[in-house]
C-alpha cells in the first residue's frame, strides 16, 4: 500500500508527469514550478503526495482563502485507482483544513468529467446545482 506524505517541491517533474497524463485534468501556467512554489508557500501542510517505494502514484493539492477550503489537482496513476488512495489523500486535505479552522470545502470538475464526478459523489462530496462559475483572466495573460 502507499503512504500519504506531505508535498515537496522537489517532486514537482515528477507530480508534473502524473497530472500531464491525467484524463479530465487541465493545467495553466499557474501550474509552474514558480506558481505551484507559491501556491505551497501559501498553503503549508495542505497539499499531499501517495508514495509507493518513494515513487509518487496520487497527488492532490490543498488551500484555502481563510473562509473556504479549495482542493486542486487529485489524480491517481491508473494502476493505482480504487484503492482508496484519492479518499485517503482529499481527507488529508480536509483535515488540514479542518486544522485551521476551515470546515467547507470546494473543488471544480470539468462538465464532461464523468468519472471524476462519479468518484467524487461515491467518497460523499454533493455536487452543487445552485452555482455558476464566472471567471475573469488579465487580458494579457494568456494563459493563466
Amino acid at each position: 500500500m502507499a503512504e500519504i506524505a506531505r508535498f515537496q517541491l522537489s517532486h514537482y517533474e515528477e507530480v508534473m508527469a502524473l497530472w500531464q497524463r491525467t484524463e479530465g485534468l487541465t493545467l495553466r501556467a499557474v501550474d509552474s514550478r514558480e506558481g505551484l512554489t507559491r501556491y505551497l508557500d501559501r498553503n503549508p501542510g495542505l497539499s499531499f503526495l501517495a508514495l509507493d517505494e518513494g515513487r509518487i502514484v496520487g497527488a492532490v493539492l490543498g488551500g484555502h482563502d481563510g473562509r473556504r477550503g479549495y482542493l486542486h489537482h487529485l489524480a491517481i496513476a491508473p494502476t493505482y485507482r480504487r484503492r482508496g488512495l484519492g479518499r485517503a489523500l482529499s481527507e488529508q486535505v480536509l483535515a488540514g483544513l479542518k486544522g485551521e479552522g476551515i470546515v467547507r470545502c470546494h473543488l471544480f470538475v470539468h462538465a464532461n468529467n464523468v468519472g471524476g464526478r462519479a468518484f467524487w459523489k461515491r467518497v460523499g462530496w454533493a455536487e452543487r446545482e445552485d452555482l455558476v462559475l464566472v471567471s475573469h483572466t488579465d487580458p494579457a495573460v494568456s494563459d493563466a
